[in-house]
């Protein structure tokens, strides 16, 4: 009875607007935004649901590689991370970096086989119909820290664990 939350970063744990660069690294360039800075509404809204497991959907793999991506989060969310959609023996990278990332999370759906699963993500661009239920949209500003957001969040998970608890 697998659970799974598949989490970006950009978008939902803090401000959208992100720079890379080789020298400078990535910054926010929206003044006064701060990396992770709505990560605790994360915690407190998984809090209740110990058992829920968090696949990383984010670039930051990409960018930094997996260690350094999961680091980034707080402790508690850390211990629920178990993969990537990216790291898996099967992907090969260069089609993997031409699908959407509906169409990436669909793929480690159909490997990981989680009875429940949803995704946060500010991506909505071409996410198969058959998934679009599964994404709670964020916006570049607000992320998680839209009380809307967080209250679809809500009703998500009493979904998932009504319908466990049913079962």
């Amino acid at each position: 009875m697998m659970k799974i939350c598949y989490l970006d970063y950009e978008a939902v744990l803090h401000d959208g607007n992100v720079l890379r660069n080789r020298i400078k690294g990535m910054t926010i360039k929206t003044p006064g935004r701060s990396f992770f800075e709505w990560m605790p509404i994360l915690d407190d809204l998984l809090a209740p649901y110990p058992d829920l497991k968090i696949v990383l959907s984010t670039t930051w793999v990409r960018e930094l590689g997996f260690s350094e991506a999961k680091h980034e989060l707080s402790a508690s969310l850390r211990d629920r991370v178990i993969g990537s959609t990216f790291l898996h023996p099967k992907i090969v990278k260069a089609e993997f970096d031409t699908m959407s990332r509906g169409m990436q999370i669909w793929a480690d759906v159909e490997r990981r086989k989680p009875t429940h699963w949803f995704a946060l993500d500010d991506d909505a661009f071409g996410w198969p119909v058959w998934c679009k239920e599964h994404l709670i949209q964020t916006s570049d500003q607000l992320g998680l820290s839209d009380p809307a957001v967080q209250e679809q969040v809500r009703q998500k998970l009493a979904e998932i664990y009504r319908s466990d608890s049913a079962v």
